[in-house]
């Protein structure tokens, strides 16, 4: 059928469509008003305090809401459809500030479209990541279909995070909003409505709200997982962050190279994301995500004795690598968690686990912080007018040796769970479609 030849590329391009906007948001949102529009950093500080706390409210009940919709078009195509148009509304009215605003109510103009574009986001990302294990039921189908999602997202941050300066620099950030959030909401639009859902019986169950959290809060291999990726996110999170860093105190180098070393990480991720699902399909996924997580954790080992951009950019292609293996596997170990629930269970909630693991993975940020913090601690690093007798140091502990202490624990967390044996090799059918393949 035409519908599953396409199926997982027509899933696997929403990803592309969520990350655009978000990684705007995300990473140009405090040079925006702060730096350009005059917002102070306790009056952002005090934004993103706030966000913290409603993301960690909102993500649990969208998940609960959208297992519980019941439509003619399905559980999440509703949410999708709804939600993507006033995301790329968000977004728009974030970057495009009216003129007369300053003060208190610049501040407050910021607070509110910065916390409703986020919790759009968060609507959206429920969503979409609920029908990853709906859409696809087996590792060997998960595998392809997450591997070219990942190759989506990686295209994603190099447009949105390594070309936004550029973009910007010559039609400014209000219309760069525009193009990115058109562009990705036409994408995740075009996933909703060609990705077909499993059609939910009368007779099904809706998961119950107590119940749905209570089973989460015992489940061992969700907080192992949950953990696993906060770890690894913060790993991350200080590469992006910590790169200009380097490039300027350690590498010594114009600010503009480090375009160059985010290249290199995102383009030898995207090559090798092929080379990691092959290695899901052919051996245990279990072992696989363990030699992703090891894999990434040694890569930093490199890159920390790098002292000019070529090692940089040689250590940079290694963390890609590793990075790529985490991003083939972490959903796929998701999934596992959403599988077993649904078993024990006899329920699908699918979005609130999803969303649940989503709050995990905001834990992340606890990590950077502290990391943050130790650069004042440790090297006396406070900002770029007082960097400090060691600036140099304290960006490779920024960029390396932090990462690499996290990506430790992650990898110990992964030996703490396990999963019953299956075949995944062999995908389940659809009942619907046995006829049309000859069964």
């Amino acid at each position: 059928m035409k519908t599953e030849r396409f199926k997982s590329f027509n899933y696997a391009i929403g990803m592309f469509g969520t990350s655009i906007p978000i990684n705007m948001l995300k990473t140009y949102a405090a040079i925006f008003y702060v730096d350009r529009l005059g917002l102070t950093t306790p009056q952002w500080a005090s934004i993103l305090f706030i966000y913290t706390f409603i993301d960690a409210l909102d993500n649990p009940i969208y998940g609960f809401l959208s297992d519980r919709t019941r439509t003619k078009w399905g559980r999440r195509r509703p949410w999708l459809v709804i939600g993507t148009p006033l995301l790329v509304l968000g977004l728009i009215a974030f970057y495009n500030t009216p003129a007369l605003l300053g003060g208190q109510a610049l501040y407050a103009y910021a607070m509110l479209f910065y916390i409703l574009t986020g919790t759009l986001d968060s609507v959206i990302n429920a969503n979409y990541g609920a029908l990853f294990p709906e859409l696809f039921p087996d590792d060997a189908s998960r595998a392809k279909a997450n591997a070219m999602r990942q190759a989506f997202q990686l295209v994603a941050m190099i447009i949105s995070i390594a070309l936004t300066p550029l973009v910007t620099s010559w039609i400014g950030y209000g219309w760069t909003s525009v193009i990115y959030g058109i562009l990705g909401g036409v994408v995740i639009l075009y996933m909703s409505l060609t990705s077909k859902e499993k059609e939910v019986k009368p007779e099904e169950k809706k998961a119950e709200l107590w119940h749905s959290l209570k089973s989460l809060f015992i489940n061992r291999k969700f907080w192992i997982a949950g953990f696993a990726n906060a770890f690894y996110s913060a790993a991350m999170a200080l590469v992006l962050a910590g790169l200009p860093f380097f490039v300027k105190y350690r590498l010594q180098i114009p600010d503009a190279q480090s375009t160059i070393l985010f290249a290199s990480v995102l383009l030898i991720a995207i090559g090798s994301v092929a080379i990691w699902a092959g290695f899901v399909r052919k051996y245990d996924l279990m072992w696989v995500w363990r030699g992703a997580l090891g894999t990434l954790a040694l890569a930093y080992i490199p890159l920390f004795f790098a002292n000019s951009l070529v090692t940089a950019i040689v250590s940079a292609a290694l963390v890609g690598f590793g990075f790529a293996g985490v991003i083939t596997t972490m959903d796929l170990i998701g999934a596992r968690v959403m599988d077993e629930d649904t078993q024990k269970y006899n329920v699908r909630r699918e979005g609130i686990i999803s969303s649940a693991l989503g709050f995990m993975n905001r834990l992340s940020g606890l990590f950077t912080s502290a990391a943050f913090y130790m650069l004042f601690i440790f090297f006396g690093f406070e900002s770029g007018d007082n960097p400090g007798p060691q600036p140099g140091n304290a960006a490779r502990f920024l960029l390396t040796v932090f990462p690499f202490v996290l990506m430790l624990i992650s990898l110990v967390f992964s030996f703490f769970i396990n999963f019953n044996d299956r075949d995944a090799h062999k995908p389940e059918v659809d009942p619907e479609l046995r006829m049309d393949i000859g069964e």
